[in-house]
């Protein structure tokens, strides 16, 4: 190589790391390549533009404009009650079957013990749970009399035990009668002795 071809070398890699030391100055003094700009300014028009959709939609939501078009609201003539007025279904009586008295002893020590006779009445969801009931009766009054007799006169105190004793009374039919719902436990007489 000749002298004058090394100093053209020499001035061509001096020149490129004198660009290359332009490009760090400028990335150390906070510049940026031009296509990272691009990149935020890419996010930063996608996340409002999802802000200004999600305010859009609940602002639409609250006015009470979309839930018609989604199909979860009435439709706006029954929503005010102008065109028609939606009819009730007909309330069922209610439907009752009563329990023989049970008279149980209650778990207590002593000479003396204590005993409980109660009477009750079961609620019934449906006319036809009462065949359903009437069939399991002395599974019902076996399990409740086992039930009562190992309950002690303390835990029938009060409005707390008359509701504990309703629950238990109630899961225990509910358990009996599978198909049939037992939906509450009225108490017609209940003394302890």
């Amino acid at each position: 190589m000749t002298g004058s071809a090394r100093a053209g070398r020499r001035q061509e890699v001096v020149g490129r790391m004198a660009g290359n030391a332009k490009l760090a100055t400028a990335a150390l003094a906070g510049g940026a390549p031009p296509a990272r700009k691009s990149g935020k300014k890419k996010l930063i028009l996608l996340v409002g533009l999802l802000l200004l959709l999600g305010g859009l939609g609940g602002g639409l939501w609250v006015t009470g404009i979309l839930p018609p078009l989604l199909g979860t609201a009435p439709p706006p003539e029954a929503a005010r009650g102008a065109a028609a007025e939606p009819v009730a279904p007909a309330p069922r009586p209610p439907v009752y079957l009563d329990l023989p008295e049970i008279t149980a002893n209650l778990n207590a020590p002593g000479r003396r013990a204590p005993f409980l006779r109660i009477r009750s009445r079961l609620e019934l969801a449906r006319p036809e749970d009462v065949a359903i009931l009437q069939a399991a009766m002395p599974r019902l009054l076996d399990l409740y009399s086992t039930y009562l007799r190992e309950m002690r006169p303390e835990e029938l105190r009060g409005s707390a035990g008359t509701y504990r004793l309703r629950e238990e009374l109630m899961a225990r039919a509910n358990l009996v009668a599978a198909p049939a719902r037992v939906v509450d436990v009225l108490f017609m007489e209940m003394l302890v002795q």
